[in-house]
């Protein structure tokens, strides 16, 4: 735990950015009656019933010192999707980094390793000696802040999104509102409230 708080107190350094990592399965559901359209004082109505169309994963990529998200969807959240997923920011937004300093869940996905088993060993070493990981403890990932960029997206997507197509789409319209808003987090809890706050979490030492 504390060591992602002392990464989020670095400042910002565009040749080291800090960048937060989470994802999270949303269900595909349809409506099986059209919906009626909204009515000036009523909002738009469904039918309770809907039909299953299957699920997606949401990668959420947020810089939180830049007030910017990124937000792929693909069908699954494998190794070799989250290694691609690593491929397309370290060539892409961050080329011209010396080192992207990447905090993330311990899932058994999110590791170097992934890499190798995904792209040609050199290519692998290219892209694992461009990152710094941070991993948050187990039952701490309230300390990523991407999570706090995927209940803000959940709150604006439709509960009903048939296909991936139609979720990729939502999605890109929410990450491009909120860059162009350049919407920050400022984290706030450091390593000191949690020595106080949660005290109960520290193993107790005997003189």
């Amino acid at each position: 735990m504390e060591d992602v708080l002392e990464v989020y107190k670095r400042p910002y350094d565009p040749r080291r950015p800090v960048v937060c990592v989470d994802e999270t399965s949303r269900q595909l559901l349809a409506d099986t009656r059209p919906a009626q359209a909204p009515q000036p004082g009523r909002l738009a109505r469904h039918d309770y019933e809907y039909r299953h169309c299957g699920t997606a994963n949401l990668f959420m990529v947020f810089e939180p010192l830049a007030g910017w998200r990124q937000v792929p969807v693909t069908k699954r959240r494998t190794k070799q999707d989250w290694a691609r997923l690593i491929h397309g920011l370290l060539d892409g937004r961050y080329a011209d980094a010396e080192r992207v300093v990447l905090v993330q869940d311990n899932l058994n996905t999110h590791t170097l390793g992934a890499l190798y088993e995904t792209f040609p060993p050199a290519q692998a070493r290219r892209l694992a000696a461009k990152l710094e990981l941070h991993y948050t403890p187990k039952h701490g990932s309230w300390l990523n802040m991407a999570e706090i960029e995927l209940s803000a997206l959940d709150r604006a997507l439709s509960p009903r999104l048939a296909g991936p197509d139609l979720l990729a789409e939502a999605t890109r319209a929410w990450q491009t509102a909120r860059n162009r808003g350049t919407l920050r987090v400022d984290w706030r809890f450091t390593t000191a409230d949690a020595r106080i706050k949660l005290k109960r979490l520290y193993p107790s030492i005997e003189l």
